[in-house]
């Protein structure tokens, strides 16, 4: 039904009791057709049901849908219009991401199975005094904020999925080790809080940053994590890579699928956390937006969510960690530091200019320590272990939901 697909639906199949029911609405023995003045929900009649709980519920309460389907184009059609933009934005990006990664992981096979992959960019040998060295890509700060947003985001994808997949075997399990659907609620909040602050504390120090950097900041420079026609040319560099038309590209500080991933967080959230928010402050929402902005929002906020899950779980961990140049694991968020070789491969181009410019040695530090090391690569697979369990989790409830 669609009741079972609102929130109130969801956590009341996860056993939480103080939700609205059908009879807290409709009511019970008396429950009359909706044309009916005597009914509940009638019009005149229905901001006082939704005052039941809702006590400061507004005007704009009324015209929530609650039995919305976005798959009823007639009856409901800015419901539907969203669902196929949504679901349009899943397939192009998974398409495009999905391609690339089975491609490059093609390539990078095929090379190493005719001995050509490592290095695969023809280097002179490091002079003297830089063997041994590594290059120091992330400070502690980063390290530490990367840290904490990948928690969040854990923590997000746990307990939210929970709930949008409530019909799975899993979600009641998962829910009863959290404790009930209330505290999954505020888990996800506390996350959530996490997050925005995490983002608006990189707002800030960027802004303090380039105020006191004392040099003209270039929006489509080396540096800068802005998009520009290099990434684009280095996309069609890649893809010639991929087909064997063409040298591997060499990249500058910032590939284009970094840039990607860090965009993508400004993407998501204005998505995921603008309508979390809606959802979060209905009685505020609801006083200067009409009702069915609720049902939009739901749909952002489970679809994007789906998107974020399975992007980070599967490409980002592959351009990260699964290809054959990463695999298992490349610890460099943790230690901040890697190999220069390594460095030189990758970031070619920025290691070419800190090089001719003399910079070069300001970046260089000892290797990590070997506890550092050590706790580092069992933190990261602990985490790569805990990011795949969810990406099974999320994977079984999304093809479920599309079962029903």
């Amino acid at each position: 039904t669609t009741y079972s697909q609102t929130y109130h639906g969801q956590v009341n199949k996860l056993g939480f009791a103080y939700t609205a029911k059908c009879f807290d609405c409709h009511g019970s023995h008396g429950i009359q057709r909706v044309a009916d003045p005597a009914s509940k929900v009638h019009p005149d009649n229905r901001l006082n049901t939704c005052r039941q709980c809702h006590r400061d519920a507004s005007a704009g309460f009324v015209s929530f849908q609650p039995h919305g389907d976005p798959t009823d184009r007639k009856s409901y059609p800015v419901l539907w219009t969203t669902s196929v933009f949504m679901i349009a934005l899943l397939a192009g990006v998974f398409t495009f991401f999905w391609s690339h990664m089975a491609l490059w992981l093609y390539r990078e096979h095929k090379e190493r199975k005719a001995r050509l992959a490592r290095p695969h960019v023809v280097l002179d040998a490091l002079p003297e005094e830089f063997k041994g060295k590594q290059f120091e890509r992330f400070a502690l700060p980063w390290r530490i904020a990367h840290l904490l947003l990948l928690l969040s985001v854990m923590t997000l994808v746990l307990t939210g999925t929970s709930v949008l997949f409530a019909d799975t075997d899993w979600a009641p399990v998962v829910m009863e080790n959290l404790g009930s659907p209330r505290v999954a609620a505020l888990m996800h909040r506390t996350a959530a809080s996490l997050f925005m602050a995490l983002f608006l504390w990189h707002l800030v120090y960027l802004t303090i940053r380039m105020s006191r950097s004392g040099k003209p900041f270039e929006i489509f420079g080396p540096t800068s994590m802005v998009p520009n026609l290099q990434d684009l040319k280095d996309i069609a560099a890649m893809f010639k890579w991929f087909f064997g038309q063409g040298p591997r590209p060499v990249f500058d500080r910032w590939t284009y699928w970094e840039k990607f991933d860090y965009w993508a967080v400004f993407w998501g959230v204005g998505v995921i956390g603008g309508s979390g928010l809606v959802l979060w402050f209905p009685t505020l929402t609801a006083s200067f937006l009409p009702g069915w902005v609720f049902n939009v929002a739901t749909i952002f906020h489970g679809e994007e969510a789906i998107l974020a899950a399975v992007f980070l779980f599967t490409v980002h961990f592959f351009n990260n960690h699964f290809r054959p140049d990463k695999f298992p694991l490349d610890v460099v968020m943790f230690t901040g530091r890697v190999p220069l070789e390594e460095f030189r491969r990758e970031h070619t181009l920025e290691y070419n200019r800190l090089a001719a410019s003399g910079e070069l040695r300001n970046y260089l530090v000892d290797a990590p320590s070997k506890p550092l090391t050590l706790g580092s690569r069992i933190l990261g697979f602990t985490l790569i272990g805990i990011g795949l369990v969810l990406l099974v989790l999320v994977v079984t409830g999304w093809f479920g939901s599309l079962m029903h």
